[in-house]
């Protein structure tokens, strides 16, 4: 795939070979420096080699990708002096989402709890240490159980199961969760659920195999419309993490291959570690190492480098960097982490990357041999298609695919909240069942008690020759027996339902 061309010799084009996506790549540069269109570049070059991706579109400026662009003179002028070929293309493209349809259209991305797990969870709900351990148990307690974790009610139910009087011996046998743990992760819990987060939570639940689709020769281009990801950053970004462990999970390994089974473009990827905790951190890097050899690149955009951590930007073998800019002495200090993390030039980059004009970047990729290529100074290539949002015909055309259809209503099956309302309730019915065979048998004590003080009656009147006594007795004892032997059957025959 052709990049761009080299700024100051516009015949030299900067290529990167196919096989090297999935050795990741890093795209970083300032808000309005073009990172969005070389995006959508990448994304488009990857669709007509065949190759799926996944896209984030957090300013639905995205749909472009859909519809071809048209020619201008202003357009053509700049593609001709980069040694660009330009010619307007549209792609095939599946609108997702994850909150509202009417701030985004597409399919509906949703999970079970379950199935997102509890350290994807803890992060989302921005728990401690602590708190995501003993999230951890819960999760562990319900599943021993065949408790299904749909939604967020049935994770409030098992919690609050825990944490009562019926549920304490529960507790203790899974090492127990605090009152006031619980109450943190359910106040959590609440939060998420005025953000919006039980739009995710539930089923039918999305196959990421969904992501993996090719058109006549080109990959489907999954765009990921995410709203506004700073006004609930973790949910997200997080969402984000699972589409990409689960398919670490169901995809088998090939090792190196020619080109990608799927590239995933991880946007604001900063947000992703922000406050993370250091075994969700350990699961990221795992994940990134590991998913390559399954034939899936990431390609992770941010501000600089320095918003990943060490340990995942290591994984990555290919860097775009855009301009920064340098107005406060913390704006030095990115720059001169960002510089580091390039291979030695002769070029001065902490002055390049500052002077850099919008679409513009230094570019230095991994060669067919997994090699790093001298750092280029490159004038980025345009896109074939829309540089912004379709028209709404074609974004309508879109909102309405199979896919969209397939996950458009919500269904609530019988889960750990049901599970748990019909215990609490067979326990109630049990109770009142005892209590009611306990005053059963206290009332058949009153009557022999009462059948004993007739005895000692009917003794003393015999001496003088009273009469009736034992017909009395007896017709007692057949009343008290058979009222006793009436409610007895009703216990034990009686339905459930009646009560």
């Amino acid at each position: 795939m052709t990049i761009g061309a080299l700024i100051d010799s516009p015949e030299v084009q900067i290529p990167m070979p196919y096989s090297m996506f999935n050795r990741h790549l890093l795209v970083a540069g300032a808000t309005g420096s073009g990172k969005t269109r070389t995006l959508q570049l990448l994304a488009e070059g990857l669709s007509a080699n065949d190759v799926p991706v996944v896209l984030c579109d957090v300013k639905g400026d995205l749909t472009g990708l859909a519809q071809a662009n048209t020619a201008s003179d202003k357009l053509l002028e700049r593609t001709r002096a980069n040694g660009q070929e330009w010619q307007g293309a549209a792609f095939p493209v599946e609108l997702l989402r994850l909150g509202d349809a009417s701030q985004f259209p597409g399919a509906q991305v949703r999970t079970t709890v379950t199935d997102f797990g509890p350290i994807l969870l803890a992060r989302a709900l921005d728990l401690n240490t602590t708190q995501e351990q003993s999230l951890q148990l819960v999760f562990s307690w319900a599943d021993k159980q065949g408790l299904a974790l749909i939604d967020l009610k049935d994770l409030r139910a098992v919690i609050q199961f825990l944490t009562s009087d019926d549920g304490k011996e529960h507790l203790k046998g899974i090492g127990g969760v605090s009152s006031a743990t619980a109450g943190v992760i359910l106040r959590a819990v609440s939060a998420l659920e005025s953000q919006g987060g039980e739009q995710f939570f539930g089923e039918p639940a999305f196959d990421t195999r969904e992501l993996l689709r090719t058109e006549g020769g080109r990959g489907v281009i999954s765009l990921l419309g995410v709203g506004d990801i700073f006004s609930r950053p973790a949910l997200i970004s997080t969402v984000i993490m699972w589409l990409l462990a689960d398919l670490f999970e169901d995809l088998p390994e090939v090792g190196d291959v020619e080109k990608p089974k799927l590239v995933f473009f991880f946007d604001e990827a900063h947000l992703l570690f922000n406050g993370a905790s250091k075994e969700f951190l350990n699961q990221v890097v795992q994940t990134v190492r590991l998913i390559r050899s399954k034939g899936v690149g990431v390609v992770f955009v941010t501000q600089t480098p320095k918003d990943i951590p060490s340990d995942v930007l290591a994984q990555l073998g290919s860097r775009i960097q855009h301009v920064l800019r340098t107005a406060t002495p913390d704006d030095q200090k990115k720059l001169k982490a960002t510089v580091a993390t390039f291979p030695k030039s002769e070029l001065d980059l902490s002055e390049v990357i500052t002077t850099l004009g919008t679409g513009e970047a230094i570019v230095t990729v991994l060669d067919p041999q997994g090699r790093p290529t001298p750092v280029a100074p490159t004038r980025i290539w345009a896109p074939a298609s829309v540089m912004g949002a379709a028209s709404a015909d074609v974004v309508a055309a879109l909102a309405s695919s199979p896919l969209a259809l397939k996950y458009a209503t919500s269904v609530d099956n019988y889960s750990a909240f049901e599970a748990l309302e019909e215990r609490q309730s067979a326990a109630q019915v049990a109770a009142a069942e005892a209590e009611r065979q306990a005053q059963l048998e206290k009332e058949a004590e009153a009557a022999r008690k009462e059948a004993e003080k007739l005895q000692k009656s009917q003794t003393k009147q015999r001496s003088s020759g009273g009469g009736g006594v034992d017909d009395l007795f007896s017709s007692m004892l057949r009343s008290a027996g058979s009222q006793l032997g009436r409610e007895i059957s009703r216990t034990l025959f009686g339905t459930r339902k009646r009560r």
